[in-house]
């Protein structure tokens, strides 16, 4: 249960940074709703880590969490906002999901 936590903040945490990048294009009450949704991803990713944190070692938990958040970040970042999808980003991102299976596999 507590890697299905883990997995939950983590997506949270993708919300919270797509929600700076949508509000960082956007103005007026749309702005405001992005930056309310920030809020909401930014609660959420938190407290879903620490009921996570309750039951699995905090670095793996840091990491996983991190890793989430950073791997689909680049993604949204590649597909909502047209960063570039160079085949070295690709390559790092598949590494760093990698990485993260085998945190997992080792926990």
């Amino acid at each position: 249960m507590n890697w299905i936590l883990l997995v939950i903040a983590g997506l949270f945490e993708v919300g919270f940074a797509t929600c700076l990048g949508m509000a960082r294009e956007a103005s007026g009450n749309a702005r405001t709703a992005w930056l309310a949704g920030f809020l909401v991803c930014l609660t959420l990713s938190m407290l879903l880590l620490y009921r996570a944190v309750q039951g699995l070692p905090v670095g793996t938990a840091y990491a996983v969490w991190t890793g989430i958040g950073a791997a689909g970040t680049a993604v949204l970042g590649i597909v909502l906002f047209k960063e570039p999808a160079t085949a070295w980003r690709l390559f790092f991102l598949f590494t760093l999901v990698a990485s993260l299976v085998g945190l997992k596999v080792v926990s």
